[in-house]
């Protein structure tokens, strides 16, 4: 790998990075920022409603302006949206304001969905260019932020600093790191729109076709199930354990740590896994994690047991997300199509989720609620080989975007 690529790479580490420190920030605070809202379950999820309508807004577009932009100025356009959403929040919380708090969790959700086909059409070139799998690495910096906000949020809420003044620190450090990646991220990559949306033969452009691609609409079903297991954690697992197994608010974002440790290491040794037994194995193996771990939660009594499988459910929930994405992205031609179809399924679980678990939440108990989570994540046991096979189908034309086929993964 030349210097340029690794340089590269890095940005894109810290490109991911910043997300995973700002939600887990947002989430280890929540319990504070409920009582500072006098908010009740259902109506957090309402407040929750905001970042899953802004995540669906942020996707929709994303693909549409990889393809006329670049992903270099959409990914810069959408993590800085991530870091003023912190700003937002913070201030929501010091206002007690729920429509404050809700508006900064829009931003957030507009940033990240906004920002989501870029930055992983870019790690798929990063992908190419090295020669071996990176996408789930990526994510790890993802998790691995989310364990870092994580750690400084249980800091903050032990010691009663201010909401505000945790998310302004917060603000500071993740808009440094986006000005200094923004630098090594080259222009260019995955712009498709001058070249048209019919080939030369006349026939319509693969761009819109993928929604009649059924293996593609099965990896979508991976990454939809996926997504609710891992987003439904960010959203809900500090209250899930404070309001259902007792804990106090400090040992519920101690468990929500746990969890994004859970994520990190499944991710970062994703890669070596995938490499050497392919991605329908792992993604069926973490599919069944996850539901062991979900179940758990769900059905014991003891606190102390369902912190444990907490960690279960994190190891699960690592790589369906990651994994999906680069399936979708060597599925076929036009990989930032594919990726924003995939992406846009998985998001429905953040669109429909939290306002979704916070309803049954409020009525049967979040542990109940928990079980409609451990359904999906079960069907993904039975969807797992629609990721593991590439697609033959030659690409038109050489795209920065589409990374070229490797041996199948079996599956």
């Amino acid at each position: 790998m030349d210097l340029a690529t690794r340089r590269r790479r890095t940005a894109l580490f810290l490109l991911f990075l910043v997300p995973g420190l700002s939600i887990s920030s947002w989430v280890t605070r929540t319990p504070d920022i409920r009582d500072l809202l006098g908010a009740s379950t259902a109506q957090m999820g309402v407040i929750l409603f905001g970042l899953s309508v802004g995540s669906m807004t942020g996707i929709l577009g994303s693909g549409a302006l990889v393809a006329r932009f670049g992903t270099r100025p959409v990914m810069g356009a959408g993590t800085l949206l991530v870091v003023l959403s912190m700003a937002v929040v913070g201030g929501g919380a010091m206002l007690a304001s729920a429509p404050v708090v809700t508006a900064g969790l829009f931003l957030f959700g507009a940033g990240m969905g906004g920002g989501e086909v870029a930055v992983n059409v870019d790690g798929a070139e990063v992908e190419r260019l090295a020669g071996r799998t990176v996408l789930p690495t990526l994510h790890g910096f993802f998790s691995l932020g989310t364990v870092v906000g994580a750690a400084c949020g249980i800091l903050c809420t032990a010691a009663a600093v201010p909401v505000q003044w945790h998310l302004a620190a917060v603000v500071a450090v993740t808009a440094g790191m986006l000005a200094h990646a923004l630098r090594a991220v080259p222009g260019g990559v995955g712009r498709t729109r001058d070249r048209g949306r019919r080939t030369d033969s006349g026939t319509a452009s693969p761009r819109a076709k993928v929604w009649k691609d059924r293996r593609l609409l099965l990896i979508g079903g991976v990454i939809l199930a996926m997504a609710l297991a891992e987003g439904s954690a960010n959203d809900w697992l500090p209250l899930l354990m404070v309001d259902g197994h007792g804990v106090d608010p400090a040992l519920g974002s101690a468990v929500y740590t746990g969890f994004a440790a859970a994520m990190t290491i499944g991710r970062f040794g994703g890669g070596f896994l995938i490499d050497r037994v392919g991605r329908a194995p792992v993604v069926r193996a973490s599919a069944v994690s996850a539901t062991l771990g979900i179940a758990v939660v769900a059905f014991a009594d003891s606190a102390l047991l369902a912190g444990a499988a907490v960690l279960l459910w994190g190891m699960g929930a690592s790589l369906g997300f990651p994994v999906a994405l680069s399936a979708a992205g060597d599925s076929g031609p036009d990989a930032a199509a594919r990726v924003s179809l995939v992406a846009m399924i998985g998001y429905v679980a953040f669109l429909v989720g939290p306002p979704g678990l916070g309803f049954l939440g409020d009525h049967y108990g979040l542990r109940s609620a928990m079980l409609v989570v451990l359904a999906f994540t079960a069907v993904a046991v039975a969807l797992a080989p629609a990721v593991g096979t590439r697609s033959t189908t030659p690409s038109p034309a050489p795209d920065p975007a589409v990374r070229p086929r490797t041996p199948a993964d079996p599956g």
